[in-house]
């Protein structure tokens, strides 16, 4: 059984024994309530961060809706095909998406999409996973300084490995590139482990995970973790953030729902509200601290703005050339 599947495992079995012993449901406000079970859509397979998220929320927030709220995973394209699907659906308050991730803020800016972020409606932020940037123990790339000397002296020499082309971490290397003037090779693989690998087996100069990983990886004497691509993350709190050290990059992965951009706010506001009131419980404190997920709140409004303003970011980087040079892994 993977990691995935076990922290999937835990967040279903916990959340039915906390719902359980639950408290009843809050009093319905008037104005608009849902009339038939809420699909919460996840562009990716089951048991990965974002299908993590989607049960978290759902399993925390069941006690306060009058309806069943259902997870439904439409994997493909990197979270496009579920985002094309909710930007078209029905704007009446029953379809939502676990987006703030490389469906919402980083392919649409690769390439053409059926859809665009503006077709999307914040109801809120639940979580954000920070990023950091490693390098092999060893290379000599202990620092940004040193990364970025290098890559000036070696124009398109210095490689990084993604988790996929048009992804979040391929963008956050883009904005980094823009921001520090420099050419990096871009080699992207079939997600972060294989990219990891690439880098301990010296086929890559530097990608990026989480900070969970960063920590092990570095107790273990097999990385240099030499920034984050936001701001400092509290498992690793020496490791400076790229804003401190110069560079305006505020690239991470979000996670939070959103709906079609039509949904009245009445319907809007009435999501937040309860989904809130579980993002507060004991049951999603309970579940999100087995499944090492940090919450990170924020109103639907202020979501659409942390989207939009990383979106801005990583087009300026495209337009601004940086990302000339692509291989393909084997």
């Amino acid at each position: 059984m993977t990691i995935a599947m076990t922290k999937r495992a835990v967040l279903g079995a916990l959340a039915c024994s906390l719902a359980a012993t639950a408290g009843p449901a809050t009093a319905q406000d008037a104005g608009w309530e849902p009339s038939k079970p809420i699909q919460i859509i996840v562009g990716f397979a089951p048991g990965g961060g974002t299908d993590q998220t989607a049960r978290l929320i759902a399993s925390s927030a069941q006690e306060f809706f009058p309806v069943p709220l259902v997870v439904v995973n439409r994997p493909g394209a990197s979270g496009t095909l579920a985002a094309e699907l909710v930007a078209k659906a029905e704007p009446d308050g029953h379809t939502l998406l676990v987006a703030g991730g490389s469906e919402s803020t980083s392919v649409p800016n690769h390439r053409e999409t059926n859809y665009s972020l503006d077709q999307l409606k914040g109801v809120l932020r639940v979580n954000r996973e920070h990023m950091v940037i490693v390098t092999k123990k060893g290379s000599g790339l202990d620092s940004i300084e040193a990364i970025v000397e290098r890559a000036k002296e070696n124009p398109g020499e210095l490689a990084y490995g993604s988790s996929g082309p048009a992804g979040v971490l391929h963008s956050a290397f883009l904005v980094f590139a823009n921001e520090a003037g420099i050419d990096l090779k871009h080699i992207p693989y079939q997600g972060g482990s294989p990219a990891l690998a690439a880098l301990l087996g010296g086929h890559v100069d530097m990608t990026i995970i989480t900070p969970g990983d960063a920590a092990a990886q570095v107790a273990a004497g097999t990385v240099n973790a030499v920034a984050t691509t936001s701001d400092r993350a509290e498992q690793i709190p020496d490791v400076p953030s790229l804003s401190e050290l110069g560079y305006d990059v505020n690239v991470e992965n979000m996670k939070g729902l959103v709906a079609p951009a039509g949904t009245p706010d009445e319907a809007t506001e009435y999501l937040r509200s309860r989904f809130k009131q579980a993002i507060d419980s004991e049951t999603f404190a309970t579940l999100a601290s087995r499944a090492n997920i940090t919450p990170s709140y924020l109103s639907g409004p202020e979501f659409d703005k942390a989207m939009s303003d990383m979106s801005n970011s990583i087009a300026a980087a495209l337009e601004g050339g940086a990302d000339e040079s692509e291989s393909s892994a084997q």
